[in-house]
């Protein structure tokens, strides 16, 4: 305790003269020394009490609160209905049947069948496939003196397998059809010529393909097609076609190569119509192999490809050969959720022709064709899209296309030196081949009412530029169709359809000896526009039976789709359509 005041009266002494040095002296540094630090303990805490003791001479007592309600009746008349559960109907799923077979009859001997099955094979998803269909016509038309029957009769099979990982298909296809050159007027032609002249014309086709895809590899699909095109004068072609796509993902990206070979090749055994003398056939061989490499990109509201198309395509008659480079660009752009999208890109290819490819476009071809593939250099497109209501959908286009020999089906001469064809006598269509350049507007509405009725159509308009001067053959600057269906009751259904196509232009000329074809007396020859309607309704007795009608041509115009072959007039055909399982 003692040391205690001794250190307590030096620290005061101290700080006396720190406080007296701070006038004079400057500042120095002064050590304490701590004997003892103070440590405290909980005892020394005050703690206070829970309830502490009040001493007031005044305390408040609280006055107990009591609660009540008053109730004041009121005059009523509502009286709750007892409460019901509502009964869900259950309604039965619709029955689906394996099978499927139609037959129709109608004025100028018309008749249709249409037949289809499909059946499961084994456990897995193993499907196997039929399908045969059938049009013909018998009916004479006033305007020709020579038959213009037809017959088009097409069978189709396939097997298909799907695996977890792996799909794969072989298909088989042969066809049959009949058409007659009868696109000639009566007066030009003497009794005995027309006597003499075989107009009919008989093709046949039989096929093979085979698909495969994979699921989860960079391989994602391959095809191969193989095609017999012939007819009934000695005409034949062969095409092959393989087709493969590998898919490769990089950082997130989609690099996509497509890669395609495609061989054509034939003979017809008689020459051109444009020579008097049918000394020596046409041979054909062209082969083109091409890759298609591509970059996909994603983001947010776009949607951009680019790639190009390289290719090779020669000529294996004439032993040469051509490289192209195409642009394969094309892109998307949401401007307002789906009810506006623009679109565009800019695209080409060269595209192969074939003999079958022009039958299919215009059976009335002579076999006498020249066969080479469309140099397509380009064609740049843009445009919008989308929904304007839930239920109503556009699109807008507008494209440039720049084209090398674009095959144009033209009316061949009359020749006759060469009489005993029955496609001489300027009845059958060569293919013209021109360089194109084509400016084109297309827009098309399409209206869902609701799930009962669709009403949509489209218009298109072009503007033709030829290398040669000449009108674009057979090509309409206007074009346009509707449709509508009609699911008027639960066993009554109706549809419409109505095209138009504008004027066209041809050429009918005269084959002389010793003269080039340009030089051929000829005469140009405008294609009058058409409208054609066309009408359909039926009754549906039940899940499998049913019964339906077809008008076509209800203006009853005979117009001519192409240069002397006039239509049909109003047709009428009735039938019956039945589902089962086979």
């Amino acid at each position: 305790m003692r040391t205690v005041k001794i250190t307590f009266f030096l620290l005061l002494l101290s700080l006396m003269g720190a406080v007296r040095a701070q006038q004079t002296d400057p500042i120095g540094t002064e050590t304490v020394t701590v004997v003892k630090p103070y440590s405290p303990s909980v005892s020394d805490a005050f703690k206070i009490k829970r309830d502490p003791q009040i001493n007031d001479s005044i305390v408040l007592q609280k006055k107990p609160v009591t609660y009540s309600i008053f109730s004041v009746p009121v005059a009523s008349t509502f009286t709750p209905a007892k409460a019901k559960a509502a009964r869900v109907e259950r309604i039965a799923p619709p029955t689906l049947y394996n099978s499927y077979a139609s037959v129709g009859l109608g004025n100028f001997n018309n008749a249709i069948v249409d037949f289809y099955t499909s059946r499961e094979v084994g456990r897995d998803e193993n499907l196997f496939d039929v399908g045969l269909t059938h049009f013909s016509s018998r009916g004479d038309i006033d305007s020709t003196p020579l038959d213009a029957d037809f017959y088009n009769t097409n069978l189709e099979v396939s097997f298909a397998k799907k695996d977890r990982d792996i799909n794969w298909s072989l298909g088989l296809d042969a066809g049959h059809q009949l058409y007659n050159w009868y696109g000639i007027e009566e007066e030009p032609f003497t009794e005995e010529e027309i006597a003499g002249i075989d107009e009919r014309q008989n093709y046949f086709n039989i096929g093979a393909d085979a698909e495969l895809s994979l699921e989860d590899s960079f391989f994602k699909n391959g095809k191969v097609v193989l095609k017999r095109f012939w007819d009934a004068v000695e005409s034949a072609e062969n095409r092959a076609v393989l087709q493969s796509e590998i898919e490769v993902p990089i950082s997130g990206e989609l690099i996509n190569i497509k890669a395609n070979i495609d061989y054509v090749g034939g003979e017809f055994q008689n020459a051109s119509l444009n020579n008097t003398e049918n000394t020596a056939g046409i041979n054909y061989g062209q082969l083109i192999v091409g890759v298609n490499p591509s970059f996909l990109v994603l983001r947010d509201e776009l949607t951009l490809q680019l790639g190009a198309n390289l290719v090779y395509g020669t000529d294996l008659e004439r032993n040469n050969g051509s490289f192209f480079i195409y642009p394969a660009v094309t892109a998307s752009y949401r401007i307002l959720e789906d009810q506006v999208i623009a679109f565009g890109g800019i695209t080409g290819e060269l595209r192969q022709n074939s003999y079958q490819g022009f039958v299919g476009e215009n059976p009335f071809v002579s076999p006498t064709l020249e066969i080479q593939p469309t140099d397509q250099q380009y064609e740049g497109y843009a445009g919008i899209k989308g929904q304007l209501l839930a239920n109503v959908s556009y699109k807008v286009k507008g494209f440039y296309r720049a084209e090398n020999r674009k095959p144009l089906f033209l009316l061949n001469p009359q020749n006759s030196f060469r009489d005993d064809e029955g496609y001489a006598f300027g009845n059958s269509f060569q293919v013209f081949y021109d360089d194109l350049r084509t400016l084109g507007l297309f827009a098309e509405l399409n209206i869902d009412i609701n799930r009962d009725f669709t009403l949509g159509f489209n218009a298109e308009y072009f503007n033709y530029n030829t290398e040669t001067d000449n009108p674009a053959w057979n090509l309409p600057e206007i074009q346009g169709s509707l449709f509508m269906d009609y699911q008027i009751t639960k066993q009554w259904f109706a549809g419409v359809n109505l095209f138009f196509v504008g004027e066209r232009e041809d050429l009918q000329a005269v084959a002389a000896e010793n003269t080039p074809p340009d030089q051929f007396v000829s005469t140009f020859v405008t294609l009058d526009s058409f409208f054609d309607a066309n009408a359909h309704l039926g009754y549906r007795f039940n899940e499998q039976l049913s019964i339906f009608a077809r008008v076509s041509n209800l203006a009853n115009n005979n117009y001519q789709r192409w240069s002397n072959f006039r239509v049909q007039g109003f047709q009428a055909l009735a039938g019956l359509s039945y589902k089962f399982d086979f």
